[in-house]
This record gives C-alpha cells, sequence and structure tokens, in this order.
C-alpha cells in the first residue's frame, strides 16, 4: 500500500473528498515530524510509538571499492510497534 492508496481509502471510509484526506494525511506526517524533529516522542496508542535516537559516529566500508570510510553521528528516527497492532497482524 501507498501513500496514494492510503488517501483514497481514508477519503472513502471517512466520506470526505480526495484533498481533503490528502490534507488530513499531510497534517498528520507534519505533525509528527515536527515532534521528532523537537526530540519528542509520539505515541499513538494502539498503534505504536515514533522517537528519536542518537546514532554514534562509526566507520564503514564502501561496498564498491572496500575502502574504509567514516560514517558521521546523526539522530534516526525509531518505531515501536504498540501491542494492538501486533496482535492485529499475527
Amino acid at each position: 500500500m501507498n501513500k496514494e492508496m492510503i488517501i483514497e481509502r481514508m477519503a472513502e471510509e471517512a466520506g470526505i473528498n480526495k484533498a481533503q484526506a490528502t490534507k488530513a494525511l499531510k497534517s498528520v506526517f507534519d505533525s509528527i515530524t515536527t515532534s521528532l524533529k523537537d526530540r519528542n516522542k509520539v505515541t499513538l496508542v494502539g498503534f505504536g510509538t515514533f522517537a528519536t535516537s542518537e546514532r554514534k559516529a562509526r566507520e564503514g566500508r564502501n561496498p564498491q571499492t572496500g575502502e574504509t570510510i567514516q560514517i558521521p553521528a546523526g539522530t534516526v528516527p525509531r518505531f515501536k510497534a504498540g501491542k494492538a497492532l501486533k496482535d492485529a497482524i499475527k
């Protein structure tokens, strides 16, 4: 399922048009992104939790040349599925 399919399903199930569904979905994504940029967790009870974690700098290898490269430290997004989501897909 891709973003367009989600928008179609949202519009159908909520009884709204695709433009409204697109705007709503974009708002949800923007809100989650903004919270994660501010290093806040986003918890959707029954679905899961979005959070960030810090990744240390490390060495890696260029797969084409085998050369050792330095990978800088950074912040990465994480998602942990909630119990209801886990149970729904068993």
